[in-house]
């Protein structure tokens, strides 16, 4: 009789899924941190300069040129005892390697220095044997904010604030009203050569300012605007390549249905400018009028040609050259002089920052 055999039953295993999934999410993740580093890294190395000016404008002078002084703004720890300032040392009272300790140095000697303890100057001396010389001074930390009132002084910051100020409003003001009528006839009208036109303005944005300095003063000194603000306001009146061709690309982006509406409704084209496009176009004038404002205000070259002799008429940029030339070993005065000079453009920037990318991104400069 043969034995009955019962069948086994095999377990499938199932298929292992595709790690695809996971792998793309591992990479992702490496790329996304690659980036943010890259970006971080980016961004130290813009901000060290700023970083560095903010420190060094907070420093007295002596601090500078201590190679033992901290990064921060720091001066040499003391105490007052008996009417007597008495500097303060870290001191290694267990010998070379071990802990330091603040002491105020009260008998220096050759070979033996007395010190007190800050905490309690009435105490018992401390005798230490080594030559004080060598040991590390305490610092504490002590902004220097009287170089701020020292650099506005010196630069009489207030007439230079006052130049810029008006060199920059008045010159935006043109920019803007000029930019605004060529670039609304050349997106909204047709006529002859318009493309044409247009080539050759953007043409003229690589042209060097170099080539036409010449002939440019010339023109202006012959008519008597050397040592004036004229030639620095007057030629914004006549549009700006630049300007035209952020505008222009901003106003392309608005549909003409709107001045075929206008028209319908008896506006005239000015009107129509005014009334409709100008409104919605408030972003590409912010970014425009931002972007002439922060040329105006670190442009140097052309106020130092034409306002050489009138030191009561420069801005801010030949200001502050001159200012660093007179203080050329006070770095300290320096910094602080320029960022006085920087606070206002950072300033206007923060609280118009959103207005101002959004202008830039809506005015087809990608496109």
């Amino acid at each position: 009789m043969s034995a009955s055999t019962t069948p086994t039953r095999r377990r499938l295993r199932e298929p292992s899924r595709p790690l695809r999934h996971t792998d793309a999410g591992t990479k992702k993740l490496l790329a996304g941190g690659l980036v943010t580093m890259v970006a971080t890294g980016i961004l130290v190395v813009y901000l060290a300069p700023l970083a560095y000016m903010g420190v060094t404008s907070l420093k007295s002078e002596d601090m500078i040129q201590d190679f033992r002084a901290p990064l921060l703004p720091a001066e040499p720890a003391t105490i007052e005892v008996d009417g007597d300032a008495l500097d303060i040392y870290a001191v290694p009272l267990e010998g070379p390697d071990g802990p330091l300790t603040d002491l105020a140095l009260l008998q220096p000697g050759r070979q033996t220095s007395t010190f007190v303890d800050p905490a309690d100057p009435a105490g018992p001396p401390v005798e230490w044997e080594g030559n004080w010389r060598q040991l590390q001074p305490a610092y504490e930390f002590a902004p220097q904010l009287d170089n701020y009132s020292a650099a506005w002084d010196e630069m009489d910051f207030l007439v230079l604030l006052r130049n810029t100020v008006a060199i920059a409003v008045l010159g935006m003001v043109g920019t803007l009203v000029a930019s605004t009528l060529v670039a609304y006839g050349l997106s909204r009208f047709h006529m002859p050569f318009k493309r044409t036109i247009f080539v050759v303005l953007i043409a003229t944005i690589i042209l060097p300012k170099f080539v036409t300095l010449v002939p440019t003063y010339a023109l202006f000194f012959r008519i008597g605007w050397v040592g004036t603000w004229l030639p620095l306001i007057v030629p914004h009146f006549f549009g700006n390549a630049y300007n035209v061709f952020l505008l222009r690309q901003y106003f392309l982006t608005l549909p003409k249905d709107l001045d075929e509406a206008a028209a319908i409704d008896g506006a005239s084209p000015l009107r129509t400018l005014w009334s409709v496009i100008l409104p919605q176009a408030r972003p590409a004038l912010v970014a425009v009028g931002i972007f002439h404002f922060f040329y105006a205000w670190n442009d140097f070259f052309e106020p130092l040609v034409y306002l050489s002799t009138r030191r009561d008429l420069q801005p801010i940029a030949v200001g502050l050259q001159i200012f660093n030339s007179l203080f050329d070993t006070s770095p300290h005065l320096i910094q602080a002089g320029a960022l006085l000079a920087l606070a206002i453009p950072l300033a206007i920037f923060f609280f118009a920052q959103r207005v101002f990318l959004k202008g830039i991104d809506l005015s087809g400069v990608n496109k």
